[in-house]
């Protein structure tokens, strides 16, 4: 990963495995209570998602989505969405006073004290995950921290340890890989045939295996597995030779015109 050899080679990740969530949204709740997030006024939906989708003030949520099986029958299947805490953030890359930092062991921080507001990062995410505090005469940009706070004392994210049938699982991303792997393997016809986060845009500390799939879920499949960064630094590292150009060009242009005047003066 260009750019981002600080990493650890045992940074953490989550694995989710969709075919044991059961939509209980404790995960919801373990978010808004650890990160105090104040509650929302929501509506029905057809679909059951309750909130509708993330916010500044709803870090993750479950969404609900109704399948329709080939034998005509209909099942549900639920999926945790929260940032995903890119392996080569986006976020990061176009921030240009860092407010937002990739650490070495996983998570994607934000910074509010040097944060200019310029919203570059909700711009530059291909997930439109980092959400703005319209409402606030100081705002900030929000997303899931992936419980840094928690990491940094040696405890899991808040909504992996309060989820009852072991849908999700923290630990080291490179075994969580191989662990999907094995699952899938294991498991014929059970699951999809890949892990989603494993190559989508450059990789993702949050790993995903499913029985139906991916597009179904609302995720999004036709996408690079290059990371965002490396196709802004093919261009982006051209910038000191186009200033140094444009200067010359510009300066250049200046004399020209300016000895154009004198003479006509003289004239």
């Amino acid at each position: 990963m260009a750019g981002y050899t600080h990493l650890n080679e045992d940074r953490k990740g989550v694995l989710v495995d969709i075919t044991k969530c059961i939509g209980c949204r404790s995960c919801q709740v373990a978010c808004k209570n650890w990160n105090n997030l104040p509650a929302e006024k929501t509506s029905f939906t057809n679909d059951w998602t309750n909130p509708p989708k993330t916010s500044a003030t709803t870090w993750t949520r479950v969404a609900f989505r109704l399948i329709e099986e080939n034998n005509g029958g209909i099942k549900w299947r639920f999926v945790k969405n929260q940032c995903f805490h890119c392996e080569e953030p986006a976020c990061e890359s176009a921030c240009f006073v860092h407010a937002f930092i990739k650490l070495a062991d996983g998570p994607v921080v934000y910074k509010p004290n040097i944060c200019v507001g310029c919203r570059y990062c909700m711009l530059a995410c291909p997930f439109g995950v980092p959400a703005y505090e319209w409402d606030k005469a100081f705002p900030e940009v929000k997303k899931c921290t992936f419980c840094a706070d928690r990491q940094k004392e040696g405890l899991g994210p808040a909504c992996v340890s309060t989820c009852p049938t072991g849908a999700l699982k923290f630990g080291v991303r490179k075994e969580l890989l191989e662990e999907a792997k094995q699952r899938i393997a294991a498991s014929p016809g059970k699951y999809q045939p890949t892990v989603y986060g494993e190559k989508e845009y450059g990789g993702t500390s949050w790993l995903y295996i499913s029985d139906v799939p991916f597009e179904q879920m609302g995720f999004k499949t036709n996408v690079s597995e290059r990371s965002i960064p490396s196709y802004t630094w093919s261009v982006l590292k051209w910038t000191p030779y186009i200033a140094v150009g444009w200067t010359a060009a510009l300066t250049a242009l200046y004399l020209y015109t300016k000895r154009r005047a004198e003479v006509e003066e003289d004239h």
